[in-house]
């Protein structure tokens, strides 16, 4: 395992939230990746139960305590489970501008770029970032392409990459590789298994001991993602685990209920070579706290309080504005 380079999981989906965050420490730095975590609006016509609620305070905690330790900030992409906006929304993002301001003021923030390589939304989302909760940084800047060198420690940033498939609407992130003497991790957010193979390779040509991987959205295939790509996804993370020791598989896989059932050949794949793969839960030694699929046995096992029913009747716009009883 790693030795020089600290990995952290802070919050995740097998923590209970829609997030990616991870806390990177080496002697030289102190990395926050991706300082986001939201909860779906709406799965199976629930919107979160309270249990969700606890889980995104929890990690909203865990976030906010690393922030204060980290010298720098990333962000991947401008998805709000992928960094913190400035306005209030307990709803589905459990954000604020104090929230935001505690994270991002005084750091080195090492951003996406909204000018190029992106999509109308997150151009917007960017642009806003900038004016907001970016303003609080010692430094803003844009990390596509670039590397940043920290004594022994390099992070370095890659060409934008597609979210997901080949073309995606949803736009494209960046990978970031944090190296350190002779050991490297690789975050890799959203791009979904990889779906798109150009990215596989891009990947494996770092060469990189730990890789923390956005799995494909099995949960959407047929519906909203074209079954073929899922599958591509699949096919792609299979490849990617025989080639690197420990895979931590996080994000979209993990919200479908059969997600362990359909990654068994991925699993299988690792094993037989003596390679890991675990999610961000496990590998920080916890058990898995899946949430979203699991909301409405949640709803029907775990009735909310009255008062929480109470605040799920109002108006959503409200719901952004007020804390949920929890």
């Amino acid at each position: 395992m790693l030795k020089k380079i600290k990995v952290a999981p802070l919050a995740e989906e097998s923590f209970g939230v829609r997030s990616m965050c991870t806390y990177i420490e080496t002697s030289d730095v102190k990395i926050l990746l991706d300082a986001g975590a939201s909860l779906a609006p709406n799965r199976f016509r629930y919107s979160p139960h309270p249990r969700e609620y606890q889980a995104i305070a929890e990690c909203r905690e865990r976030i906010s305590k690393a922030a204060e330790k980290a010298d720098i900030i990333t962000i991947s992409h401008y998805h709000f489970d992928h960094h913190t906006p400035s306005y209030t929304d307990w709803f589905c993002n459990w954000s604020s501008a104090e929230v935001a301001k505690k994270i991002y003021e005084g750091k080195l923030v090492l951003v996406k770029s909204y000018r190029s390589m992106v999509n109308f939304s997150q151009r917007r989302r960017g642009w806003m970032f900038k004016k907001t909760g970016g303003s609080y940084a010692e430094r803003l800047e844009i990390a596509d392409s670039r590397t940043f060198e920290f004594g022994n420690t390099k992070l370095k940033f890659s060409d934008p990459v597609f979210h997901g498939s080949e073309n995606s609407a949803l736009g494209w992130v960046l990978l970031i590789a944090i190296e350190c003497s002779d050991e490297k991790v690789l975050f890799a957010s959203d791009v979904q298994g990889p779906m798109y193979t150009p990215t596989l390779d891009m990947i494996l040509a770092e060469k990189p001991q730990l890789v923390i991987m956005g799995g494909p959205p099995t949960y959407l295939a047929g519906f909203r993602v074209k079954e073929e790509h899922v599958k591509q996804g699949m096919q792609n993370l299979e490849s990617l685990v025989k080639k690197v020791p420990t895979t931590i598989l996080e994000h979209h896989t993990l919200r479908d209920g059969e997600w362990r059932n359909l990654s068994q050949p991925i699993f299988d794949a690792a094993s037989e070579i003596g390679h890991k793969v675990v999610t961000a839960a496990e590998f920080a030694g916890k058990e898995n706290n899946l949430l979203e699929f699991r909301r409405r046995q949640l709803f029907e096992n775990e009735p909310p309080s009255p008062e929480f029913k109470k605040w799920m009747k109002l108006p959503r716009q409200k719901r952004k504005l007020i804390r949920p009883p929890v």
